[in-house]
């Protein structure tokens, strides 16, 4: 064992570690390989990097190489690129690529029949069925034989055991068919048209580019974008569609299917085991040439990228907040660019990132303002709460009762939003004021009336809906404050008892699956009152709304989160867009404390430009994203003096550069979180500054992690909690 090689393995590392080669395996960058690691093998990849000197007598040999195709030199440049810019060890990157190590294993064979040429004992009519399918010499599954033969699978196992069809084995075949580029070629209006052009160009040209796809809710971006997948399988390549929510995913999976007669490979959470097996396999391969999932999916190992498309590209749901820290859309233009891609931004409220971006001609800009067919925007319109209250005890004005009563009338829906799960966000007692509260995180515990439980949202702690208060032992005095959708829902049955009504909210029993039902049902008008949290603000089609009440448009104006403006204006923006999509007189109204907010106003007026020139101006004086860089540092410990006091003393060592300042330490919003302390400081940079040499410098000179102290880097931070 002469040779030895670099391995990057899916653990906290922050390089590569040194293994020796055997005897005639050859290996390169990329290889997939199976490494001892302690008493455990692990899939790792071989890695173009420097080799450490090992004393031969500890130098542990690599088990086996995969037969698998390696990952691409720009795929490991991705996994570099990401660990560099979110100071993350390179291992945890790679982590994410590695999901399903079984993959790495040539899928089996599967087990077919073909007739043997041998007659049966005795031909019965179904047996005769069977025959006729399975004299052409075609090799077919029991089940797939059985079903196409109109009979039961008993029938084929009989002809087995008599010697009339025999076991063979084929290769597996590709997760999904091919998409049909031809299959059905939608009519396009010229607005339509001339997007649809300009991204076919972009993607014809095989090179990178970011276009920025502006349309508003019900233009058909989706349908726009899909000439551009279809150019890239006619050019022979593959094609990524991201998509923020799962939940989104059925409906997306059939638009698909009617484009080009299939579906395309799905990747997320929800996905088996052996599929994600399978996909990820067929991926590397090139035989699953298009792919729609969620974020993750921006980590499978592609054999031809030719476009990568972020759908709903504002989206939250597109950061995760855990191990890696990561924004989904930004690193897609990022793996764009490494590919040599084109990537397709697309939305109907753009993030403030990419319309400067798009302003400032970095990325193709590509504005679509009229509604598909005869739809048609709905007319929105303030509800001033002060001068038009809701009855004692309800949380519905007599404005928009009237709206929704007149839209039930005419055998249309209605749609009540708010950003609330469950009953009520706090309960109290009337008595002695006792609030209950999570015992793990500094947070009011959530009543679910359905689930008879109180829940923390953040760590997931429940406890019974005591009947006394657990403080001071009164009876029948506890009280719920303020509405979720739950207890609002209880108000519309009470108001409209004869009406359809159904809760859309991503808590309630019944997972992904329940929700993709409801959906469903909505789309068919088997409901005529939604009442939903903010998936129902998620790019949904629902032909019969032509009423949205938006119950607390104040929601999140208020807080201290510098992006608040535009998460309003973009939740808000898509919610009343829910109506009106099948053309007809449609309704948005925005119930409010603050009709004069700057963001209300913008929304009811529809002057969208408005609020990106005020937003835009608003956050360039203030150097605050994107004409300035931001970091988050959450120090957490077991105990508050061990996190504030590490807090300060990364304070203290922070080096003194021009154009960087740093905020606190102070207590996060949450200060506990799952029973731990939390200490946040904000890092602020000028444009230019290189943030993250910065940071790695400070980490350098900060008192290392020791006990239970955890310190946690969020470089372009979307949450501040």
């Amino acid at each position: 064992m002469s040779k030895t090689v670099a391995i990057l393995l899916p653990i906290p590392t922050e390089r590569p570690y040194t293994y020796g080669v055997p005897e005639g395996m050859v290996l390169a960058p990329g290889d997939h390989v199976q490494v001892p690691l302690g008493p455990r093998k692990v899939a790792a990849v071989v890695w173009d990097g420097k080799v450490d000197e090992v004393n031969p007598k500890k130098l542990k040999a690599v088990e086996q190489k995969f037969d698998c195709p390696p990952l691409s030199k720009e795929l490991m440049q991705f996994v570099e690129w990401i660990a560099a810019y979110t100071l993350s060890p390179p291992g945890m990157v790679l982590r994410m690529i590695l999901r399903s190590p079984a993959a790495l294993e040539p899928l089996p064979n599967t087990i077919a029949y073909k007739f043997a040429g041998k007659e049966p004992e005795k031909l019965t009519e179904a047996r005769k069925r069977i025959l006729t399918l399975a004299r052409d010499g075609m090799a077919w599954s029991k089940s797939g034989l059985a079903h196409a033969a109109g009979t039961s699978a008993s029938v084929v196992n009989g002809l087995i055991t008599q010697g009339v069809l025999e076991e063979v084995e084929i290769p597996a075949g590709p997760l999904v068919p091919l998409p049909d580029n031809s299959y059905h070629q939608p009519e396009l209006l010229e607005e339509q048209i001339d997007s649809a052009k300009a991204l076919v160009e972009t993607t014809e040209a095989n090179k990178f580019s970011v276009s920025l796809l502006d349309g508003v809710t019900g233009s058909g971006k989706t349908e726009v974008y899909f000439e551009a997948v279809a150019k890239v399988l006619e050019l022979g390549k593959q094609a990524l569609i991201l998509l923020p929510e799962i939940a989104l995913t059925a409906n997306f999976l059939e638009r698909f299917q009617d484009r080009f007669g299939v579906k395309p490979g799905e990747w997320h959470s929800d996905i088996a085991p052996k599929k994600r097996e399978q996909l990820w396999r067929q991926v590397a391969t090139g035989e699953v040439r298009v792919v729609a999932g969620a974020r993750s999916a921006l980590f499978l190992p592609f054999h031809d990228l030719g476009l990568i498309v972020v759908d709903e590209e504002h989206d939250a749901a597109y950061k995760q907040e855990d191990r890696v820290f990561y924004n989904a859309r930004d690193m897609a233009v990022v793996r764009g660019r490494l590919a040599d891609a084109p990537v397709i931004l697309s939305s109907a409220t753009p993030s403030l990132e990419s319309r400067v971006n798009a302003d400032r001609g970095r990325y193709h800009y590509l504005r679509m303002e009229a509604r598909y067919g005869e739809a048609v925007l709905p007319d929105l319109a303030t509800i001033d709460m002060r001068k038009n209250p809701p009855p004692r005890g309800g949380f519905i004005s007599p404005i928009l009762r009237q709206a929704i009563g007149e839209a039930v009338e005419r055998g249309e829906q209605a749609l009540l939003f708010l950003n609330r799960r469950g009953y009520a966000p706090l309960t109290l007692c009337r008595v002695c004021g006792h609030r209950f509260q999570c015992p793990n995180c500094t947070t009011w515990l959530v009543e679910h009336r359905f689930r008879k439980q109180l829940q923390c949202h953040h760590c997931g702690h429940n406890d019974k809906v005591p009947e006394v208060c657990p403080s001071c032992g009164t009876f029948d005095h506890l009280v719920a404050c303020g509405p979720g959708v739950e207890r609002l829902a209880e108000e519309v049955v009470d108001i409209f008892p004869d009406a359809r009504t159904l809760i859309l909210s991503s808590d309630l029993m019944g997972g992904v699956k329940r929700l993709r039902l409801e959906l469903d049902a909505i789309a068919k008008g088997e409901c005529d009152i939604v009442i939903g949290t903010q998936l129902v603000a998620k790019g949904h089609n629902f032909p019969l709304m032509s009423c949205v009440g938006v119950i607390d448009a104040d929601l999140g104006l208020s807080n201290g989160d510098p992006r608040a403006a535009e998460r309003t204006f973009q939740l808000l923006s898509q919610v009343t867009g829910r109506a009106g999509r099948a053309g007809g007189k449609s309704f948005g109204f925005l119930q409010t404390y603050q009709p004069e907010h700057p963001v209300i106003q913008a929304i009811a007026a529809g002057d969208r430009e408005a609020f990106y020139e005020r937003e835009i101006l608003g956050r360039q004086s203030s150097g605050l994203p994107p004409f300035g860089r931001l970091a988050s540092i959450i120090v957490s410990a077991s105990t508050r003096n061990e996190a504030e006091g590490q807090a300060k003393a990364m304070r203290r060592l922070a080096p003194k550069e021009a154009g960087i300042s740093i905020l606190g330490p102070a207590e996060a919003p949450i200060a506990i979180l799952r029973e731990r302390h939390r200490f946040r400081l904000l890092v602020h940079g000028d444009l230019g500054v290189n943030l993250q040499a910065w940071l790695r410098k400070w980490l350098a000179a900060s008192p290392k992690e020791k006990g239970s102290i955890r310190v946690q880097i969020d470089v372009d931070p979307q949450s501040f909690l």
